[in-house]
């Protein structure tokens, strides 16, 4: 089976490490798309270092300018298809979602053919180590209610940085078009999986899984703040028109 990982990155020559890029690939099937996304530091450099240290199971997309992570994560997963993907997804460059815990998530989806789609999930609770500030924590799970109620779905934690999805018609016709969303496109992708685009057909509730995280350590230095928060429940609103929108045309 074949697996791309996208990790879009946007100014992380300060995070993205070497060891963590090879933990990533310790698992045969797992390739990795690094998509610099126009960043102004030396984060291009260190992908192509990467690339140098492991070949072609390394890919590199250059934006020539910033399309956010939105974007980015789009064009890496249509490149993945490209490249003839089985399994692709994305994770975060600052690896919040340690490699081992994103392997766990592949082994989970290679093995269970039902599922199509592989959320991880941040679930606080005894035994998991789950390192997350109060304020990320609870504007989440408000966040986590709304997305819930607008996709008409039990999905706890749809924002995660960890998502594994099957290559099929339907993923294919999800990725076609740019999101509306520049905050909240994993909404919007769910919500274009679960009720068809392009006359491709929507997934079952049942083909969407979501895994609680053993390990999830919020690293320093992320671009996710406040205004951000803003800006993905603004997101919130427009994905809710367009899921109205797709309603009304499957009916």
């Amino acid at each position: 089976m074949l697996n791309w990982i996208v990790i879009p990155c946007y100014n992380e020559a300060g995070r993205l490490e070497d060891a963590d890029i090879t933990a990533l690939l310790s698992a045969p099937s797992v390739n990795v798309v690094l998509v610099d996304d126009g960043s102004t530091d030396t984060t291009l450099a260190r992908c192509e270092t990467f690339k140098s240290n492991h070949g072609n199971r390394v890919e590199i997309l250059s934006m020539p300018e910033n399309v956010g992570k939105a974007e980015a994560v789009r064009r890496g997963m249509k490149h993945a298809v490209s490249l003839g993907a089985d399994i692709t997804g994305y994770t975060d460059a600052d690896f919040a979602t340690r490699p081992a815990e994103m392997l766990r998530l592949v082994r989970e989806i290679e093995t269970d053919e039902a599922t199509q789609v592989l959320l991880g999930s941040r679930w606080l609770h005894m035994g998991a180590n789950i390192q997350r500030s109060a304020f990320r924590h609870y504007t989440g799970r408000v966040f986590a209610t709304f997305a819930s109620l607008i996709l008409r779905m039990p999905v706890y934690d749809t924002q995660c940085g960890a998502k594994l999805f099957r290559v099929t018609e339907t993923l294919t016709a999800a990725i076609a078009d740019p999101f509306l969303s520049r905050w909240a496109f994993d909404v919007e992708l769910i919500g274009r999986l679960r009720e068809g685009v392009h006359d491709a057909p929507g997934y079952e509730l049942s083909a969407f899984v979501e895994m609680p995280l053993s390990t999830w350590i919020d690293v320093r230095g992320s671009k996710i703040g406040v205004f951000a928060m803003i800006g993905a429940t603004m997101d919130l609103l427009a994905i809710a028109r367009e899921l109205a929108r797709l309603r009304r045309v499957r009916s």
